[in-house]
């Protein structure tokens, strides 16, 4: 969610809405058009991107009107304006214009840094809107889309739905508007489930994660489920494959930043992260087993058996009892 000043007004002079994660950003503009129009209806907006911003422009732009109407003006990309225009930005920063919002959208990194610092010595209200890279942000974006939606989802919920949905920050706006649409009560990972783990590549890994942390029957009922919508076995031997072999090359591996366990085993850092958390019960023995019971299954549904789907109940059984052979 974007991290806003003190000064949370939309109505202000100025707002600057800094970052690069274009949903935040698209949102700081709609929250201060919406501000706008519901002040007045008839406000002029005008969107503009950097080569339609002429030296002059500004000026025209927020020159007095004759019927002295609202306007917003939004400049993206403001760190690539031109160093002729950024002086009448600056210039305009010193006294801005009654009536008039100006909203400029800046990327945050070096480049335009002069304009950017003009505007908060100005006082600008600034909206922070950083890219979200980290699994953690994520989930936490999740929790505030259903927040702000008004509705009640388990934290189990909302991390399937980034497991499922990925790193789109649109998709997965977009998939919690749905489910509060269509679902009634508090959200669980079980609706999450119905919805969007129909994905094949999600539901056989959504297979493999309850697998490896040893939670047998919902792995059960994840297979289950993801049999039932036409997941290929074979895509499902696959995932179990990777999880065992996560949890095998991470408990052998020399400890370390995640940063660099990621360098070290071919994983994106996030990887790291869950499967720490996902190996607390493994052994040594306990993956040798679950890896013999993954290669069986393999064989199984690639015609050395007569059920498939036995074969990968077999499987699930073996690898989640593996799981827990520390504590067993």
């Amino acid at each position: 969610m974007a991290r806003k000043t003190a000064n949370d007004d939309p109505l202000a002079p100025v707002t600057v809405a800094v970052g690069q994660e274009d949903l935040l950003l698209d949102r700081a503009v709609q929250e201060v058009v919406a501000a706008a129009k519901a002040a007045d209806a008839d406000t002029d907006v005008r969107d503009l991107t950097p080569d339609q911003v002429q030296p002059g422009t500004l000026a025209e732009l927020t020159s007095p009107s004759l019927f002295a109407e609202r306007k917003v003006v939004v400049v993206r990309n403001a760190q690539d304006l031109s160093a002729d225009t950024v002086k009448d930005v600056k210039a305009y920063l010193g006294a801005p214009a009654e009536e008039i919002t100006l909203v400029l959208l800046h990327a945050g990194g070096a480049k335009g840094k002069g304009l950017l610092d003009a505007a908060r010595k100005a006082g600008a209200r600034e909206v922070s809107c950083p890219k979200m890279t980290k699994p953690a942000e994520r989930l936490g974006f999740v929790r505030g889309e259903f927040r702000t939606l008004g509705r009640s989802a388990t934290p189990e919920a909302c991390q399937a739905l980034v497991d499922a949905i990925g790193s789109d920050l649109r998709e997965l706006a977009s998939a919690a508007s749905q489910l509060v649409a269509d679902v009634e009560g508090t959200i669980d990972e079980a609706v999450v489930g119905r919805y969007y783990t129909g994905r094949a590549e999600a539901s056989s890994f959504e297979v493999a994660d309850r697998a490896v942390e040893g939670r047998a029957a919902e792995a059960l009922e994840a297979l289950r489920w993801s049999l039932a919508t036409g997941v290929a076995p074979v895509l499902i031997t696959s995932a179990l494959a990777q999880g065992v072999r996560a949890i095998g090359k991470l408990s052998s591996a020399r400890g370390g930043r995640p940063a660099d366990l990621a360098r070290e085993l071919g994983m994106p850092p996030w990887k790291i992260d869950r499967v720490r958390q996902q190996m607390r019960g493994w052994t040594p023995d306990g993956v040798a087993v679950a890896l013999r019971a993954v290669a069986e299954a393999d064989a199984g549904v690639k015609g050395g058996g007569d059920d498939p789907e036995y074969a990968l109940e077999k499987a699930v059984v073996t690898i989640a009892r593996a799981a827990r052979s520390r504590r067993g």
